[in-house]
């Protein structure tokens, strides 16, 4: 993660928790019911389940948890003598709320966060307490570390993306890390583990070598990244041996790049010319790339509080993540025309203005129904790409950016992108299935967009999805689905909408932006199901 905007005062935001969620305006959602029907417009949609497409990988539904603000302390631990109720320390709730979104995968410590993280530091009874630097210029209790963070992975039944300092540390460094947490042989990091309160190995799914090297990582040159990459790679390893072949075998993610200009494009080739030639001694099986949606740098765009003319802006810029995909992809094309190496998108999201209040070092936003569309159309944009794009890490999963969960105190809340991620679960790992359709267009002001977006696939039941965004935010559609290769019999699914693009879920209020029930009819082999104004829906066809 970028952290220009570290420089900031030691204010905590808990001042900003109230306030950051208030309820939705009486008057505002008074005049929203009350407003007159409009006239549905037509649009037509075929889905093709005869030709099966790429696999989408479950990970691109993974998260993305940094010592920032209060997305680890407070957001996650809160230590086990805390009132809340907690399991070592660990937030029940939030681990109940994240254990239904099967989480894939979560990246770990950071971020900029990552590249001053020294591992010894948090482990061992004796945790010292030092800063934190990037953001908000904090302390850093360690009270958090390998153990606590790999506690909490096991209990959201999920897999550990750990990144590995190569900005201020060592290869050693992170060799005797990987071995303190991988080997099941005698070794003194292995009794130090044991005499830490876990005997065997843990299992590490992913390693980040470094974190936007190019910036807040190392300011790297693209050459000289890669010749830490290779050291890194080369004994950096994994040393439980379920883990170094076969489906199970540890995956290495490189950094890539943060952008789509020379710069950008520059940096990934390097990296995978340099890879198409690589020997023995060093691999990766990853790049990733960061993009968020952001528009103005420093961010400055509302999280809350917008009109019509921001949210469109917003998903304007945030459709621009397939051409940025699509650079890179034919970049790495080159190189690797079978595609062994994955784009990981490992940080991506919304990043808008802090709340007034809050330290702007904590990247305190709110989280609205903009962002459950914002959402929705990322996450397709990643499917439409799943033979090159095979995870991505949203930025992040509580209280930092376009987070999950909110929390303040022992009070919990669902997001609208919360709800996204837990109505898109049936496309984890589900085939990708064609989909032809004329969007129509949306315009407002400067900004012209496609109306609709839509991805289908089938899960491994053989049950097929259609998922359906409409950005439109005055004008409901009435859809038309053709089904081909499907002898449908019913079909039922739900909707995510609410009375304006700025409706947020508050502590007071958190149903304001839910799913709900959505009428499907089934006619002749076609699907037809009206799609509310700034909605995302995602239907189910049983045969």
């Amino acid at each position: 993660m970028d952290c220009t905007l570290s420089r900031s005062s030691k204010h905590t935001a808990r001042p900003a928790a109230a306030a950051r969620l208030r309820p939705i305006g009486l008057l505002v959602l008074v005049a929203a019911l009350a407003a007159p029907a409009v006239a549905a417009d037509t649009a037509t949609l075929s889905v093709d389940a005869t030709k099966p497409g790429a696999k989408i990988d479950r990970n691109i539904f993974g998260q993305f948890a940094e010592h920032l603000g209060h997305g680890i302390y407070e957001g996650i631990w809160v230590g086990p003598d805390s009132a809340i109720p907690n399991t070592r320390g660990i937030r029940d709730d939030v681990v109940k709320a994240l254990r239904a979104l099967r989480v894939p995968n979560v990246r770990w410590p950071g971020g900029c966060f990552a590249d001053e993280y020294h591992w010894r530091k948090g482990i061992g009874p004796e945790r010292p307490v030092g800063l934190n630097p990037n953001w908000g210029g904090v302390t850093e209790p360690n009270s958090f570390g390998t153990h606590e963070f790999l506690d909490f992975i096991e209990q959201i039944a999920s897999e550990a993306y750990v990144s590995v300092n190569v900005g201020s540390g060592t290869p050693q460094e992170a060799a005797e890390w990987l071995e303190y947490l991988t080997t099941d042989q005698p070794t003194a990091l292995a009794r130090e583990r044991a005499r830490n309160g876990h005997a065997g190995p843990w299992r590490i799914g992913y390693l980040g070598i470094g974190n936007e090297s190019w910036d807040c990582g190392g300011n790297m040159t693209p050459d000289y990244y890669l010749s830490q990459l290779k050291i890194y790679s080369r004994f950096v390893r994994n040393f439980n041996p379920e883990q170094q072949q076969g489906a199970h075998r540890m995956l290495k993610i490189a950094v890539g790049p943060g952008g789509d200009g020379p710069r950008w494009t520059e940096w990934t080739d390097v990296i995978m010319k340099a890879w198409q030639k690589h020997t023995w001694s060093w691999d990766i099986d990853g790049l990733s790339l960061h993009n968020y949606t952001v528009v103005k740098w420093p961010p400055a765009y509302k999280s809350s509080g917008f009109g019509e003319k921001e949210y469109a802006e917003i998903l304007a810029s945030t459709l621009e993540m397939d051409g940025l995909i699509r650079t890179h992809s034919a970049i790495m094309d080159k190189y690797d025309p079978e595609k062994k190496v994955a784009l990981f998108v490992d940080e991506w999201g919304a990043w808008y203005a802090p709340l007034a209040g809050s330290n702007p070092g904590f990247l305190v936003q709110q989280n609205s129904l903009r962002d459950a569309v914002l959402a929705s159309l990322n996450l397709n944009i990643f499917a439409r790409h799943a033979e090159r794009v095979r995870g991505a890490n949203i930025a992040q999963m509580i209280n930092v950016l376009q987070a999950m969960i909110l929390t303040d105190g022992a009070k919990m809340v669902l997001t609208p992108t919360y709800h996204v991620f837990r109505m898109y679960l049936p496309f984890q790992d589900a085939t990708l299935v064609p989909v032809t359709l004329d969007p129509g267009r949306y315009t407002n002001g400067a900004s012209s967009l496609p109306r609709l977006d839509a991805i289908a696939a089938r899960d491994a039941a053989g049950k097929l999805w259609l998922a359906v965004t409409n950005l439109d935010p005055n004008q409901p559609v009435e859809l038309a689905a053709s089904l081909a290769g499907v002898k449908a019999r019913s079909a039922a699914g739900e909707t995510l909408t609410a009375p304006a693009v700025d409706s947020v879920n508050s502590f007071e209020a958190p149903e304001t932006v839910a799913p709900k029930p959505v009428a499907a009819k089934l006619a002749g082999g076609t699907l037809s199901l009206t799609l509310a104004p700034k909605s995302v829906t995602v239907v189910s066809v049983a045969e």
